[in-house]
């Protein structure tokens, strides 16, 4: 056994997720970011009737009526966006993109807002502000000299449903459906998969029924970093006694004990509460393996006690139950065992307690998406759920649980490579142009396209897209290939400094500040992740004068592109209700949209499932049989393991708050490669060595060198390193099929001793 060793940044952490280190986690966000009379007023905003929707996650709201609707990483979202630093022309003129390019991704965001527009000047390598006007008429000559399939346009979940809904009307006039965005990079699986089972690809839960259920089946998600509002749910569900059985690699304290810093008691005596009732440490990659032993457990127990399964709801409401049947009795629980690295006897401990529970509720997140079969993953679960007819009725159902803010939303008011012909036959009916029907680029056929040189521009609405995508290696020299690229962003990223012959930059008004177009304060309004829209407004004054909100950029770019448009794009953008008159008209279940965003809370798009009505082919919930046991491909050799992509608690998405995360007790680094110590000692290693990491795909040999090894509670056979840096060691091609999504999750990968110990 290896001796332990200190290892500098990283010792254990004790506290619970939340309580005391949550507070004084924000205080630090408060103090380093904003006024700290400011601070406050603004964070009282979150979430509120006539506040700003947070930009942190897209968990919903309890209630819009509290006064503390705000958690740690949403404080960090806010602060980090309504900062007061500033980066001005004069930072620019002195700061050559070279040079910024030597800073880390934090370094760069740290520094501060954008101020004005700027487009790039090669002979002094620098940023220089540009009028609005010129540079949406130069841009505009550009993409009209182009053919339409020649241009990406990619989306950020952080856009707005109008500025979304503009963007995507703008393109499909132009005459393209190229619609990379950051569903394609996470929950894609789940727009694809759930509609052929299901009929929609959207989660079928509400809050209310978190309040009902009888049982939680959590898997690969972490919900202390990636969804914090979330804590407070499953906090309350915990302490009423609901089972919370988790299935993930790695230890996580959120999914360990929470400490409310809402809850008084809790807070006075330094308690927390228990939220996984059991911990399954399953393999990377070994979901559908776990998935599947759980089935075969229930069949058995169906066998044996008899009334387990639903058959009402299975012969009702379903097809291909026999397939789905006679798949799990071939499959052998000593494969199943292996496959997903638990016991037999774990597994049959879950398929008891879902046998018990009259209303059932899984929530998974990209540890389920984001594999090579992450499609058929997501309708494995549907698969469990439907065993006991846990859709269309109260405590019941699946939960995605999604990142940003509106990245449903975008997806519901037509954000999509892949749009609908009735959709496309409502836009045509009601704007009076033909949409383009062939499928468009996701974002790895954008990113592809941009390395085969055959995509010339590219426009970002919001994101870091670059950064975002696997591969830098092959992925950033594509984007200096490029003719344009225009970047719309409140702060200075990676993406903004790889530069085309002509790049432009510019920032636009963030969720905090207010919006006034033609004399009037605007709203925005966002779908969170159980379907509920919602208004935002904003009422910070704007970082500086020359900013512009989302849907005025996108306008500005529509009208100097698109000389004959059919659109009227100044008087939508001077009134947003005239936007959602138009999404009203086009996109089925806004009804009366203007007069439903003014009631508090909003109002629930249609969700058929809830009701066990399935837009299919069939009419009927589909049953799906996974072939085999591996939601990736097999690599063998003994010494292969597989890497996990993690985010830290100081980070969100590709934006990194600060160098810590405590909840896994490092800090100040993110150069570690987190070991389980049974892997650590058969490769010689100990705890603090530094080690190279080589992927075995075919192709490309990728690598990270002169990483810290440290050892942590995780799988044997499943190791982990931050996102996005560790983002080299993953192929660009190496996808779900179906989804086209990277597979972040389950890379596998070779890990040596590196020369320099």
């Amino acid at each position: 056994m290896t001796t332990r060793r200190k290892v500098p940044g990283v010792r254990n952490y004790d506290g619970p997720a939340g309580g005391w280190g949550a507070l004084k986690a924000t205080a630090t966000a408060v103090r380093e970011q904003m006024d700290t009379l400011k601070a406050p007023i603004t964070l009282m905003r979150t979430n509120q009737p006539d506040g700003f929707d947070c930009p942190g996650c897209a968990w919903p709201d309890k209630e819009h009526k509290s006064t503390f609707q705000f958690c740690e990483n949403g404080a960090k979202a806010v602060t980090w966006e309504a900062t007061n630093k500033r980066v001005t022309p004069d930072f620019f003129a002195n700061h050559p993109v070279a040079s910024l390019l030597h800073r880390s991704d934090y370094e760069l965001e740290d520094l501060g807002r954008i101020t004005h527009p700027l487009v790039y000047d090669r002979a002094s390598d620098t940023y220089q502000p540009v009028e609005w006007e010129a540079a949406f008429a130069r841009i505009g000559e550009i993409l009209r000299g182009l053919p339409p399939e020649q241009v990406e346009f990619y989306t950020s979940g952080r856009a707005s449903n109008e500025a979304a809904y503009l963007y995507q009307l703008f393109i499909r006039e132009y005459g393209s459906n190229n619609f990379p965005d950051c569903s394609n990079m996470c929950h894609e699986p789940t727009s694809v998969g759930l509609p052929r089972s299901i009929g929609i690809g959207k989660g079928t839960v509400s809050l209310d029924d978190f309040d009902a259920c009888e049982l939680i089946i959590s898997i690969g998600h972490n919900p202390g970093t990636n969804h914090p509002r979330m804590m407070g749910t499953l906090h309350e569900a915990s302490r009423r006694k609901v089972p919370i059985m988790v299935f993930n690699p790695l230890r996580e304290r959120a999914l360990e004990r929470f400490a409310d810093p809402q809850n008084m008691v809790e807070m006075a005596t330094y308690g927390s509460t228990r939220i996984a009732s059991s911990y399954f440490q399953v393999k990377a990659g070994g979901d559908a393996a776990a998935i599947k032993g759980i089935m075969k457990a229930l069949l058995e127990l169906e066998q044996t006690v008899g009334k387990v399964l639903d058959h009402d709801f299975i012969a009702q409401h379903t097809r291909g139950f026999d397939e789905l049947v006679a798949d799990l009795h071939a499959t052998a629980w000593p494969d199943i065992e292996q496959a997903s690295g638990l016991h037999q006897v774990e597994l049959e401990k879950v398929a008891a307690a879902y046998a018990k529970s009259n209303a059932t509720i899984v929530t998974y997140g990209m540890g389920i998406t984001q594999h090579n079969e992450g499609t058929a993953n997501v309708r494995l679960i549907c698969d469990l759920l439907m065993l006991r007819g846990n859709f269309g009725k109260p405590g019941a159902g699946i939960c995605p649980l999604r990142g940003h803010s509106n990245v449903q939303g975008n997806r519901t008011v037509g954000i999509t490579e892949k749009p609908s012909k009735d959709f496309l036959d409502r836009l045509e009916k009601v704007f009076g142009f033909k949409p383009p029907a062939a499928h468009g680029h996701d974002s790895v056929k954008a990113m592809q396209a941009m390395i085969a040189g055959t995509a010339k521009a590219l426009i970002c609405l919001g994101g870091n897209f670059a950064v975002a995508l696997p591969d830098p290696g092959q992925c950033f020299p594509a984007m200096g290939k490029l003719d344009l690229s225009v970047h719309i962003g409140t702060k200075l990223n990676r993406s903004h400094l790889l530069v085309a012959k002509e790049s432009y930059l510019f920032p636009c008004l963030g969720r905090t500040e207010l919006d006034v177009q033609d004399g009037m304060r605007q709203s925005i309004t966002v779908e969170d992740s159980m379907s509920m829209v919602h208004a935002s407004a904003g009422k910070l004054t704007p970082a500086s004068e020359f900013l512009r909100s989302e849907p005025a950029i996108v306008a500005g770019i529509a009208q100097a592109t698109l000389p004959d448009t059919k659109v009227p794009w100044q008087a939508l953008v001077a009134d947003y209700d005239k936007i959602r008159d138009l999404i009203e008209k086009t996109v089925p279940g806004f009804e009366a949209f203007n007069q439903r965003i003014r009631v508090p809370g909003g109002f629930r798009m249609p969700l058929p499932p809830t009701e066990r009505i399935w837009l299919t082919p069939s009419g009927k919930a589909e049953f799906f049989v996974f072939p085999g046991l591996h939601e990736d491909k097999v690599v063998d050799g003994a010494d292969v393991l597989r890497l996990i992509t993690i985010r830290s608690h100081d980070q969100y998405n590709t934006t990194i708050y600060a160098m810590d995360d405590r909840y896994r007790g490092v800090f100040g680094r993110r150069d570690v490669l987190f070991m389980n110590q049974a892997d650590l000692d058969a490769r010689g290693l100990a705890h603090g060595d530094l080690v190279d990491i080589e992927t075995v795909t075919q192709g490309r040999k990728l690598r990270y060198e002169k990483i810290t090894a440290i050892e942590y509670k995780i799988s044997p056979g499943s190791v982990a390193a931050y996102y996005p840096e560790a983002n080299q060691l993953v192929p660009l091609d190496y996808i779900d099929v179906d989804s086209g999504t990277p597979s972040y999750k389950s890379v596998p990968v070779r890990i040596v001793r590196s020369a320099l110990n």
